[in-house]
């Protein structure tokens, strides 16, 4: 997820505990706490870092030989390229603008590109990605690691890169048309895209393939599930509440073992807003919709995005879509048994008793951590049936209440599940739910009513393949921490309300870093209702100390803050990506642009790996099945940023006509990653990683 225009709302006003009062407790209980939470100690601190450390030593075909961190880390940069290891190389493919097959237009460096045009081309700003390979035969899902389908978001735009000025025109802002929304609609969404490595080894877009497509803001989908015909769904185009038009704010990802792609909506509400006098409903307030939303200005010049004149199109938005890749002609569904919230990625684990369990996160400050457990079973002998495609259409969505634990052996705190159903814990008629659709759509305030733990800003979740029942979640940042105000729904300031209170969970009053918490469910099993946790790591400066101080595990060779997209690959490496302030100052001196870190989850030991270009967020991960190549997104590189977070390079008074009229002030890559190139308008891009001898990645 991207910071520059949404990450300081905050939409929860409930009082309930949060997980900073929950360790607070602990500690209190057992003062002990704080040297095992703080000191960084190692695989033998905690009963299951032991079992950890066993299991990750394991493996088959190989992989036991491989080095858990085989490569020699890279410093910290600030320039315009990205930077690997030595011994790896980078190729960059599929950029913003760049033609979806051999029919569509060329990208115009002016960003001229009309909506028709910008529909048939690779939208902007990629974020959660998937690998399928192909099968032997080249026509469907398989294992090959030469040639397959590349899938990936698109979630959202940079106004002030996307759309070309007109002459008498300032900057984007001017003149704004329906054609203007109707591009940056175009923009959004994601990509399936057709790639094979080359008799050179390089990675190249296949344009003449029936695989490639578009999936935009304006795509049909169909809504599946118990929020499909519900009231809450109905508008005047679609009065069955049944089928939406495109999907918004993809942000991270899944995939399923019957070979789809899970993609998630994250911050639908800023494309909405009203024109006119409104009154909010709890709901509106609830999800964070305002008038002005984000300033995309969609709202003024299409009546759809607009609440006075369609107030259930939001409730069509921020649900999981599935989507087939390989069928270019089906039509996502939105899986409302999911839940509607703020997804960032959806992490698709078989569990041992074969239901199909999806972890997610709700991506705002003070938002809840949830699971999806499917009602059927998953029949591994014939993973792409029928049946399994259906598994994701019923079953129980779950949110995470966590709680202290009384002694050492506890693994710091202990948690459980607690079903998000109608007619149980109180999720009633009585208490204003009126039916499974309604809690559904409603999944944050069905959340706020059974009690659930409020989180820091809960963003990708990743499952340990090594360890069953491991699970971990980035907590990117929060400064809603601390003091003595905090914001309400509406967005003003109320004086003396309490913000959750600093702790050894979150042991700094603005919380700039972030951390990684991580969990193992009851017997190994995805599926339980209970669950052992346990902080990860806490990231920050290493010359800090006290309340502030990060964990030992973080040092000046590794310093990174605001951890978001996490991945683990088969061999039981910890992928991080990060997210945050890159002024390369202040508290975020010497950590550069952002990166991508690589974590042995039973040493804790983490080694940074790659960094990006100016002003970007590392993003979106993925493998070929040999493990031999590995794709990763870089989302707006040359972004302004905003506050203390903005690029280096722009002072405060910057603006976009000034980005209007030299559009690579602050970056130009991906032309910049080539010695001599002409320097262009800055465009997202899939960074393609190898090693040069054609070994395994990380290893």
């Amino acid at each position: 997820m991207s910071e520059h225009i949404r990450d300081d709302d905050r939409s929860n006003p409930s009082r309930h505990d949060s997980l900073t009062d929950i360790v607070d407790r602990a500690i209190a209980v057992n003062p002990q706490r704080r040297r095992l939470m703080l000191g960084g100690l190692g695989a033998a601190t905690l009963p299951f870092f032991s079992f950890s450390l066993a299991a990750c030593g394991g493996g088959s075909d190989g992989e036991a030989a491989e080095r858990m961190l085989g490569f020699t880390a890279v410093a910290a940069a600030s320039g315009d390229t990205v930077v690997v290891p030595a011994g790896y190389t980078a190729q960059v493919i599929a950029p913003w603008g760049a033609p979806i097959d051999a029919l569509a237009p060329a990208f115009k460096a002016d960003a001229s590109n009309t909506a028709a045009e910008q529909e048939q081309q690779i939208g902007d700003n990629h974020d959660g990605m998937a690998f399928f390979g192909f099968n032997a035969a080249g026509n469907g899902f398989g294992n090959r690691s030469d040639e397959g389908l590349l899938v990936f978001n698109h979630e959202y735009i940079n106004p002030e890169y996307f759309y070309a000025v007109a002459a008498g025109e300032t900057d984007w802002t001017t003149n704004f048309t329906l054609e203007k929304a109707r591009k940056g609609q175009a923009g959004h969404g994601g990509s399936i895209v057709h790639v094979r490595r080359n008799s050179g080894g390089a990675w190249e877009q296949v344009l003449n393939s029936p695989y490639n497509r578009r999936i935009h803001g304006n795509t049909p989908m169909t809504i599946q599930g118990p929020a499909r015909g519900n009231d809450l769904m109905k508008t005047e185009a679609d009065p069955g509440g049944i089928e939406v038009l495109g999907m918004l704010n993809n942000c991270g990802n899944g995939r399923t073992p019957w070979g789809t792609y899970l993609t998630c909506e994250e911050n639908f509400n800023g494309y909405f807003g009203w024109n006119g006098p409104r009154t909010p409903s709890a709901l509106e307030n609830r999800y964070g919709l305002t008038a002005a939303g984000f300033g995309y200005r969609w709202h003024t010049v299409d009546p759809r995005f607009d609440l006075n004149a369609n107030e259930n199109e939001p409730n069509r938005f921020g649900w999981i879509v599935e989507i087939d890749p390989f069928s270019p002609s089906s039509k996502p569904i939105k899986r409302t048994a999911l839940g509607r919230f703020k997804h960032e990625n959806a992490e698709l684990v078989v569990a041992s008793d074969g239901k199909v369990v999806v972890y997610m996160g709700c991506d705002e400050r003070n938002e809840y951590l949830y699971k999806f457990v499917s009602t059927g079973t998953f029949d591994a002998a014939n993973p792409t049936s029928a049946a399994n495609r259906r598994l994701l259409e019923s079953g129980t969505l779950y949110v995470a209440k966590f709680a202290a634990g009384s002694t050492l052996n506890d693994n710091m705190g202990t948690g459980t599940w607690v079903p998000l159903v109608f007619g149980e814990n109180g999720l009633t008629t009585a208490n204003g739910f009126a039916n499974q659709g309604d809690v559904m759509i409603r999944s944050r305030q069905a959340s706020d009513f059974v009690g659930a733990t409020m989180m820091d800003r809960p963003e990708w979740v990743a499952a340990n393949p090594k360890v069953p029942g491991e699970v971990f979640v980035t907590l990117t940042n929060n400064n809603r921490r601390g003091g003595t105000t905090s914001n309400n729904p509406d967005g003003s300031t109320a004086a003396g309300s309490a913000r959750p209170p600093v702790d050894e969970a979150n042991p700094r009053s603005n919380n700039v870093w972030g951390h990684i918490v991580r969990w193992n469910e009851a017997g190994g099993n995805a599926s339980a209702l209970s669950f052992n946790w346990d902080i990860f790591v806490l990231a920050g400066q290493p010359s800090v100390t006290g309340a502030r101080a990060p964990s030992a595990n973080v040092t000046a060779d590794n310093l990174f803050n605001s951890p978001d997209g996490l991945a683990f690959d088969s061999f039981g490496r910890m992928w991080i990506q990060t997210d945050g302030n890159y002024s390369n100052a202040g508290d975020f001196a010497n950590m550069g642009n952002n990166q991508m870190l690589v974590a042995d989850p039973a040493t804790k030991e983490i080694r940074r790996f790659l960094v990006g270009p100016s002003g970007c967020e590392v993003t979106g991960i993925t493998w070929t099945p040999d493990r031999k190549t590995m794709f990763v997104n870089i989302q707006h590189p040359g972004e302004v940023g905003s506050g203390s977070g903005r690029h280096p390079r722009i002072s405060a008074d910057q603006t976009d006509a000034q980005i209007a009229a030299n559009p690579t002030m602050l970056s130009s890559w991906p032309a910049s990653q080539t010695a001599g190139a002409t320097p262009v308008r800055p465009r997202a891009a899939t960074v393609v990683v190898r090693r040069s001898d054609g070994g395994v990645i990380g290893g």
